[in-house]
């Protein structure tokens, strides 16, 4: 929703333009001023798109807003109204990119027109190639945190969806979606150069290295395969490769195969430059096989167990990982911690499906499982659910709640398991009650203010500002709340206080409209009269007999 700006010293004008322009259907957000300073005022406060302003007027005069807009908000419209034929104002004026003129004799639909064209140029400017241009200088180092954002995502045991296409053409991945992919990881460290030093790399320094490696090992690689270099949620490069089409002689890169020499030879490659370029020493784990992208999270688990069993201190080595056995199923040895992080995300983001998606998956693996195993599972969603519930102080409202911690309660793991799902349950819905509740309550708070402020300046901006939300916000919150728009609402409250007071003769219709944010009996009297049909004093008349 755009802004637009009414501002004339003239009271009779700015009332007019302000209600011819609500009467059109042009999505605008409106507010008005009745001098320069009042225009000022506003645009220090809040964003304002179009400026509908006279440029001749006492104290701060339309071209010093100009002036102030053009520091403060470049992409605003401005329309000059004016009356006087000063050309040197003028002349100015239309020099500046973005600013109209117009004269108050050319009437209401010029003026209408006019603000049409600026709504329209502001639409074509969020489209416009320069802002493509601007924000391509950003696309390259977006689209890699976005890469590797997506693939941790997949690593440490989100859903797969069914259909890769979509994600990995937005994302402008250069993998296949329709081929496995040969997965390796490594472990590095540093090695500073001078004896004396014992300090440990600052996180910074492990970042930038471990970045540094995954370009590296890219380019090594990219002659004869594709690849994605990715950085895991431990810190540690991880890589995704596809072979080329004319490589893919083997079955599988175990030893002695084409496949098996090219890539554990090019990780050697990777390994020395990373020793000379970077002053690294890194190992490296190698899957024997490719893994189907829709089953990466399995055999990422499946190769960093592996690299955990090195031999030796393991640098300079790289090690296979054998994965003839892997179906690709989440194994039920693997350690309910990597996946809690994604439940624990789920809860505190009010995700309730993906989150039982999640917690379904890792219960109905269990079944089969040892107790050990169990025991950590059940443990592990009990302190992602404990930690929720200290958090937003809930524990009065949730049943059961010191059960989390005392497995023994339960008679067997099929029940604790069933406490645990409907504790998230209750979670879920006492967030969803609470943010009606509070959306209920915020509605009903401006309701109150509008009542009791019907004479003062009831705009968009105003009423955000004192219930603290932005104004597009509110407006969407009080028409989802109410069923109408927030202005219609304001206009019917202001029409009934209008009707009830009307009804008894102690104030004047002028008086009566300054009660309801008129101070200009003609803007009141034409503010009645197009919501009733009939003038104030119709009205008062019709209501004595």
């Amino acid at each position: 929703m755009y802004r637009l700006l009414i501002v004339d010293d003239e009271e009779m004008i700015t009332d007019g333009l302000y209600e011819t322009l609500n009467g059109c259907d042009l999505g605008l957000d409106l507010c008005k001023a009745y001098s320069g300073r009042e225009a000022l005022q506003w645009l220090q406060r809040t964003r304002v798109d179009i400026v509908l302003s006279d440029i001749r007027m006492p104290g701060i005069d339309g071209m010093q807003l100009l002036s102030m807009i053009g520091r403060n908000w470049p992409h605003c419209r401005v329309i000059f109204l004016t009356g006087y034929s000063d050309f040197d104002a003028v002349y100015q004026a239309i020099q500046t990119p973005g600013v109209q003129y117009l004269l108050k004799s050319e009437g209401y639909p010029k003026v209408i027109q006019a603000v049409g064209a600026a709504v329209a140029e502001l639409d074509d400017s969020l489209r416009r190639n320069e802002l493509v241009r601007q924000a391509q200088e950003k696309l390259n180092t977006l689209e890699i945190l976005a890469r590797g954002e997506y693939f941790r995502h997949l690593l440490h045991g989100a859903k797969t969806a069914q259909n890769l296409n979509e994600d990995f053409r937005k994302l402008n991945l250069p993998l296949d979606s329709e081929r496995p992919v040969y997965m390796a990881q490594a472990d590095l460290s540093l090695i500073d150069l001078s004896p004396a030093s014992t300090a440990m790399p600052s996180y910074a320094v492990r970042q930038e290295s471990a970045l540094a490696v995954t370009l590296l090992a890219e380019s090594l690689l990219s002659p004869q395969a594709r690849s994605l270099g990715i950085i895991d949620r431990f810190g540690d490069p991880v890589w995704l490769i596809q072979p080329f089409a004319e490589r893919e002689e083997g079955s599988g890169i175990s030893a002695g195969t084409p496949e098996g020499t090219y890539l554990e030879g090019q990780f050697e490659l990777i390994q020395q430059a990373c020793l000379e370029s970077l002053g690294l020493s890194v190992a490296i784990t190698l899957g024997d096989r490719p893994c189907d992208l829709k089953k990466l999270s399995s055999f990422y688990d499946k190769i960093k167990r592996q690299r955990q069993r090195r031999t030796g201190d393991g640098a300079l080595m790289v090690q296979t990982a054998i994965l003839d056995a892997m179906d690709g199923s989440c194994s039920p040895e693997r350690s309910p911690r990597d996946k809690s992080d994604a439940l624990a995300a789920h809860l505190d983001a009010g995700r309730r499906d993906e989150y039982l998606l999640l917690y379904n998956e890792l219960t109905d693996h269990a079944r089969d499982s040892s107790a050990p195993y169990l025991l950590e599972l059940y443990y592990t969603t009990s302190l992602v659910l404990l930690s929720y519930i200290n958090r937003w102080e809930l524990e009065d409202q949730v049943a059961g709640a010191s059960a989390l911690m005392r497995r023994d309660e339960f008679s067997s793991w099929e029940e604790a398991f069933s406490f645990l799902r409907a504790t998230a349950e209750t979670l879920f819905e006492l967030r969803r009650s609470g943010e009606r509740n509070r959306a209920a309550e915020a509605i009903s708070k401006v309701r109150a203010y509008i009542e009791e402020h019907l004479d003062e300046d009831l705009s968009l901006v105003r009423l955000a500002g004192y219930i603290h939300f932005n104004p597009s916000y509110l407006s969407r919150l009080f028409k989802q709340e109410s069923g109408i728009n927030l202005s219609e609402y304001i206009e019917a409250a202001r029409i009934e206080r209008a009707k009830r007071l009307l009804r008894n003769d102690e104030l004047k219709v002028l008086e009566i409209g300054i009660r309801v944010g008129y101070e200009a009996s003609q803007s009141f009297t034409r503010f009645f009269k197009k919501a009733t049909g009939v003038t104030p004093q119709e009205y008062r008349e019709a209501a004595r007999t």
